[in-house]
């Protein structure tokens, strides 16, 4: 479960970051998950709670952004959703789709005390 070291490295990263801030408790942490990043946000949730434990961020509340996946067709540069990296465009029919928005696992903000 590759998720349980991306959570892992979340914390690490937000404690990094409330030393140079020279914070006691970090209190809230925000993250965006994209539907085509290949991360269960269920699963970052729940390794949350293991990995935080006995840190600064101990009983901090994770709060997890969903990213629809976007897609743009080369073909009619037409844009729609896309719920998986293999897509026919619903537009032309196209397979040469360019993936726009939804691989992202990015750590975004941090309350802290």
């Amino acid at each position: 479960m590759h998720e349980l070291s991306l959570t892992q490295s979340i914390v690490e990263l937000a404690i990094e970051h409330a030393h140079r801030e020279n914070a006691v408790a970090i209190r809230s942490i925000t993250v965006e998950i994209g539907a085509l990043s290949g991360v269960s946000a269920d699963a970052v949730e729940f390794a949350f709670d293991v990995c935080s434990r006995g840190t600064m961020a101990d009983g901090a509340r994770l709060e997890v952004l969903h990213i629809a996946g976007r897609g743009r067709c080369l073909e009619c540069h037409g844009e729609s959703e896309l719920e998986t990296l293999t897509y026919t465009c619903p537009r032309c029919g196209s397979l040469a789709l360019e993936t726009v928005q939804g691989q992202e696992m990015k750590f975004t903000e941090m309350e802290i005390d």
